[in-house]
């Protein structure tokens, strides 16, 4: 259990180059996620040309990491793959919709957490890019995705040149609920965040955002209720475009 606890995102890379070999290793570890009826909608779009890197770095807001990190894969829910399948064998398939658009976004994640343990177990860092939903249609025009196929999320991989300080995280029980949901009072929630609002990491961001709470800097300067409004419109036209919706 101790390598989990060991995790980092990693902003800054070497110029160390990601062997074919180890590359490989990480990916077969992702096709080994559990998965929707054994169907495997989803894909990982592998991505090392420098030039398309420069593209993508400019979508995911010119996060430099993009560019340090010698790999950048995209994982995306594709119900292109299996369709085509099933039209080969005679068979109707009817998956471009939203309940396999949300089936292929979870199996795209499974498969997205193994390989980010796979490449920290070979010794690689890994940092997650969210920002994969914001700007989806124009990632579909990068990597040429057809209908079917929309990007979930995105990681860089590559060898670590920093080792930043792990990041809080809440107790066990703030979401471990037993039995059924147990809502939380405010006294609860006081006490869930107690640790983290206290941190070096939190007093940081509250005097470089130059806010009052934590929360303040997730709701006024993070994502905001603009930008989440704008976002969600955008990756709801980019759903229908690619035919799920």
């Amino acid at each position: 259990m101790q390598f989990f606890s060991n995790h980092r995102s990693i902003r800054k890379y070497s110029s160390e180059p990601v062997s074919d070999e180890i590359l490989m290793q990480a990916l077969e570890a992702g096709i080994c996620a559990s998965n929707t009826g054994n169907m495997q909608v989803y894909s990982m779009i592998v991505t090392k040309d420098e030039t398309l890197r420069k593209q993508l770095w400019e979508v995911h807001f010119k996060q430099n990491m993009v560019l340090q990190a010698p790999v950048h894969i995209t994982f995306c829910a594709d119900v292109n793959r299996f369709g085509k399948w099933c039209r080969a064998r005679k068979a109707e398939p009817a998956y471009e919709n939203f309940l396999w658009f949300c089936n292929a976004a979870i199996d795209a994640s499974l498969a997205s957490q193994n390989v980010a343990l796979a490449a920290e177990a070979l010794g690689l860092g890994i940092c997650y890019l969210g920002t994969a939903v914001y700007n989806a249609a124009r990632i579909v025009e990068i990597l040429k995705l057809p209908k079917g196929v929309i990007p979930v999320t995105a990681l860089v991989l590559g060898y670590p040149d920093e080792q930043p300080q792990r990041t809080g995280r809440l107790p066990l029980e703030a979401v471990v609920h037993n039995e059924t949901y147990n809502d939380y009072s405010n006294e609860k929630i006081d006490r869930l965040y107690a640790d983290i609002e206290a941190s070096e990491q939190t007093r940081q961001l509250l005097e470089t955002n130059q806010k009052e709470t934590l929360a303040q800097v997730f709701t006024d300067k993070r994502y905001t209720k603009r930008d989440n409004e704008a976002f969600s419109t955008a990756y709801f036209e980019a759903l229908k475009q690619q035919g799920f919706l």
